[in-house]
């Protein structure tokens, strides 16, 4: 079992999370005592049977070229039937890099410069950067609030379809920043509108392990529509494997696909790295115990944090976090800014957040706080940012 309020040296890691000089460059100059609640990684070890497969990789001691073997595509087809009741065939999985650099490949595959890409704000802002970067123009369907929780206007995704025709949707399900699930019937609309357009949808799906409430849909589980969707996932999220750049994507439609695979070929994303596919055969095969206690130890961060926004912070409020650890906060109240509020937290608290202007538009008026760490940092984090708040 996985000691969750143990605190591993991050600062031999390198972790740019963790790292003072990565962090003054984004916040300027923090003190010592600082604590980092802004990029998307936790402060828990892995799985400790994934420790033991990596342990003895290291002690064959050769790291040579490997290829995509058997035990990836049955660890990934063999995830999605237990935890999405649905089965992917494996003639539909590709291998990817990571899924922040297949967003590019994916622009590189089915866009030329000038064409249009579409994407819900706010949202993870390397959707806007792997469309810009290969000369596409973003469109922002921007999401509307009702009841304290993001919506999609249809009639306004429709119209913004028909005239801008752009050649992809990407559609972050669950949605990071607010952790909001989107239902069956929700993806079933925006997936047909789009295919009535020509749209391609690019669904991100990485954080789609960690789930609070509510029932969560892949876009694997929409049925027919699904031959219009570019699923990419990882368990990079779950298990915080981020930096061994292993990730996959599910396409059904074979056009699609081999317009997909042309592009890695081109990209020479062609075979895995050898410590990414054991991580990812071993924690799909045998993490569940893990996500499940890391679960119970996010909820009682979570918990922690809307008592003390709700009891102790009356300047702030949140949306509710169905999925993953990143709690979606209003902060309107307090008279400032999102960047001014991020950065005066830092400076002035040490504790660091991002602010809703990272979330390409759309955003102002929130922060986003990570509550992926150890207990004692959620309680120390909200003490300071209830000082500063209420200061």
């Amino acid at each position: 079992m996985t000691d969750f309020d143990y605190f591993p040296d991050r600062f031999a890691e390198k972790c740019r999370k963790w790292d003072k000089a990565k962090i003054e460059e984004h916040f300027g100059s923090v003190g010592s005592d600082y604590i980092p609640m802004w990029i998307a990684d936790m402060d828990f070890q892995a799985p400790e049977q994934l420790l033991k497969e990596l342990h003895q990789a290291v002690d064959i001691g050769v790291f040579g070229y490997t290829y995509i073997y058997d035990e990836f595509y049955d660890a990934v087809i063999r995830y999605f039937e237990r935890n999405h009741h649905t089965s992917p065939h494996r003639e539909w999985i590709t291998l990817c890099y990571g899924t922040v650099s297949t967003l590019h490949y994916a622009v590189q595959a089915f866009c030329t410069k000038g064409d249009s890409v579409m994407i819900s704000t706010p949202v993870y802002d390397p959707f806007a950067r792997a469309a810009t970067a290969a000369g596409a123009n973003v469109i922002e369907n921007k999401l509307i609030v009702q009841d304290n929780r993001y919506q999609i206007d249809f009639e306004y995704f429709e119209q913004q379809l028909r005239e801008y025709h752009p050649k992809l949707y990407m559609l972050c399900n669950p949605h990071n920043p607010s952790g909001r699930i989107w239902s069956r019937e929700e993806l079933v609309t925006l997936i047909t509108l789009c295919a009535k357009y020509n749209t391609i949808v690019i669904a991100d799906e990485v954080h789609s392990g960690l789930i609070f409430d509510g029932v969560y849909t892949s876009t694997l589980e929409t049925g027919e529509v699904f031959d219009n969707v570019i699923l990419l996932s990882s368990p990079n999220k779950q298990y915080n494997l981020g930096g061994l750049k292993t990730s996959y994507s599910i396409i059904r439609n074979e056009e699609l696909r081999k317009t997909f695979r042309d592009r890695l070929v081109k990209n020479s994303i062609t075979s895995p790295t050898v410590f990414g596919i054991i991580a990812l055969i071993t924690c799909y095969n045998e993490g569940e115990v893990y996500t499940r206690e890391c679960m119970k130890y996010l909820s009682r961060n979570y918990q922690y944090a809307c008592d003390s926004i709700d009891k102790e912070i009356p300047r702030l409020s949140y949306m509710e976090m169905e999925s993953s650890y990143l709690l979606w906060v209003n902060i309107q109240d307090s008279k400032m800014d999102s960047d001014t509020f991020t950065h005066r937290l830092a400076q002035e608290t040490g504790v660091l957040v991002e602010s809703g202007n990272n979330f390409v538009g759309n955003g102002e008026g929130y922060i986003r706080i990570n509550l992926g760490t150890q207990f004692k940092n959620v309680k120390e984090a909200f003490r300071r940012i209830g000082d500063f708040a209420n200061s």
